[in-house]
């Protein structure tokens, strides 16, 4: 066989294998499934918050969706700045990014099945036989012979996909590959919502240490002007102790809210790729972030499309749909092509020579008998972790929607909460000065102080908790709403070079 007959032979493989590709694919094909779509979120509709303590009225817009940077609206330069960092510097993300780029090579992997495998094949070899070989070239030592051999050439081996295993495969290791670039967007989402949770707990802890340091200096007050009014006769010993007790209450809080803000700060700090001991987060202030007015509500048939990980929990459905078609096809035939073409010879020389060319052309047919079972069972467990992906794919859509209707109801629970926070410190304001103004014309008692005292920097500080706690939920819900992810995906969506040639 010449070199231009076997050229050839090997366009009528690759014509083949154009063929093989048209054939018919067994197994379903896969159908987005149908999700809930409910009108709302809740059971009562929310279009309104309540009024939040003199603080800025939020207001739902429905059907609005999530902008790019959405922590902007938060209108922080710090927020914005750590967020920047730990987009760049988390290794969570660079884990993600490198999984994904893994899972891509894979679909090319499986997609390389739809053409022939050629190869290069080269032997060398000597050998010793009881008797010499005449017309060869060979030493005869004691009756024996030795001789050499050497062959050069191509050859070809192709399975063509008659029944659609290998689009199968292919389909299943591109849903993989999506599934992994949701999760990339998963770990985005989770990332940006941790930081920025992270960053209002210091503002959060700040501001409740800024109120029980104000409330310690009021109790070391206190204390020394309770000592002066004992030494010159006007108070009991018992008001000193009472004193004493109440600065030494208040002191003791210090060192968990210490510990909180330790916390945080560290945490911060992983996120953004760095040890704690190298990098210090900024000192939020609360005072100095701004509440968005305006919160965009995703309706429920649109958030299905954009949450990464019910677009993950699909995927992962696609990937256990195309595992039903490869197991199958592993039921039905499977056809095995071989070529070869080599020059074979003694001497290296005579490789050129055309009279040592050597080709072969080969197929092969096999139909699986019995497996013991193997392969139907093989395609049950197939079928029967599709139902179980099923299962989770809904029960994840199902979470979703709960998360968005506690988020919202978090919302305006927390703008009550609030504004009866407001209503109960200015009452306490009110009712420590006139408790102040008694104590000093003699008509009310040192304790009496003390507990108004107390109850105005526990309003306070519930103030600061409720405040805190309304920044933290509007920050949740920006994520339950799938935090717009698209607009970081650096990957993207891709299709790799060799998935064109599919049919």
């Amino acid at each position: 066989m010449t070199a231009s007959r076997f050229t050839r032979a090997l366009r009528a493989a690759l014509l083949a294998t154009t063929a093989s590709v048209s054939g018919c694919a067994v197994g379903p094909d896969f159908l987005r499934p149908k999700s809930p779509t409910p009108a709302a979120y809740t059971e009562t509709a929310i279009s309104t918050l309540p009024a939040a303590g003199g603080e800025a009225q939020q207001r739902l817009a429905v059907g609005q969706d999530v902008a790019p940077e959405w922590w902007k609206q938060f209108r922080s330069p710090e927020l914005d700045q750590v967020m920047s960092l730990a987009i760049a510097g988390s290794p969570t993300l660079e884990a993600a990014r490198a999984t994904l780029a893994a899972a891509r090579q894979q679909v090319t992997v499986a997609a390389g099945a739809f053409f022939p495998a050629v190869d290069l094949a080269a032997d060398a070899s000597r050998s010793r036989s009881g008797g010499s070989r005449s017309g060869s070239s060979s030493a005869t030592t004691s009756g024996s012979s030795i001789s050499n051999s050497f062959s050069v050439g191509p050859f070809v081996t192709y399975s063509p996909d008659l029944f659609g295993r290998t689009r199968r495969s292919v389909e299943q290791a591109s849903a993989l590959a999506e599934f992994q670039r949701y999760q990339l967007a998963a770990a985005y989402l989770t990332l940006t919502g941790n930081a920025i949770t992270q960053a209002f707990n210091i503002a959060s802890v700040r501001a409740q240490i800024a109120v029980v340091n104000e409330l310690i200096a009021l109790d070391r007050r206190n204390l020394e002007l309770t000592r002066a009014s004992f030494e010159g006769g006007r108070s009991a010993r018992t008001d000193v102790l009472s004193a004493e007790s109440q600065l030494t209450a208040d002191l003791t809080q210090l060192p968990p809210l210490n510990q909180q803000l330790a916390i945080a700060r560290h945490a911060l700090s992983v996120l953004v790729g760095r040890p704690p001991a190298e990098w210090v987060p900024p000192d939020f202030d609360l005072d100095r972030l701004e509440v968005p007015e305006e919160l965009p509500v995703t309706v429920p048939s649109d958030l299905v499309r954009q949450r990464p990980d019910i677009l993950a929990a699909e995927e992962t459905l696609h990937a256990s749909s195309a595992a039903i078609g490869v197991a199958t096809a592993n039921l039905y035939p499977s056809l095995d092509l071989s070529a070869s073409w080599s020059r074979a010879a003694s001497i290296p020389s005579a490789l050129f020579d055309p009279a040592s060319t050597i080709w072969s052309i080969a197929a092969g047919l096999a139909q699986p008998l019995f497996r013991g079972g193997e392969l139907v069972a093989a395609r049950r467990a197939a079928v029967e972790q599709f139902q179980a992906d099923l299962a989770t794919y809904r029960d994840t859509v199902l979470q979703s929607f709960g998360q968005v209707a506690d988020v919202l109801r978090a919302l305006e629970h927390d703008a009550q909460l609030l504004d009866a926070q407001k209503t109960a410190m200015d009452t306490a304001q009110a009712s420590l000065n006139l408790t102040q103004e008694s104590y000093r014309v003699g008509q009310a008692s040192l304790l009496q102080v003390l507990d108004a005292q107390r109850l105005f920097f526990q309003a306070r500080l519930g103030f600061v908790r409720g405040k805190a706690q309304r920044y933290q939920d509007t920050a949740q819900l920006y994520a339950a709403m799938g935090g717009a992810w698209t607009s970081y995906d650096p990957a993207g969506p891709e299709e790799p070079r060799l998935i064109r040639f599919m049919p």
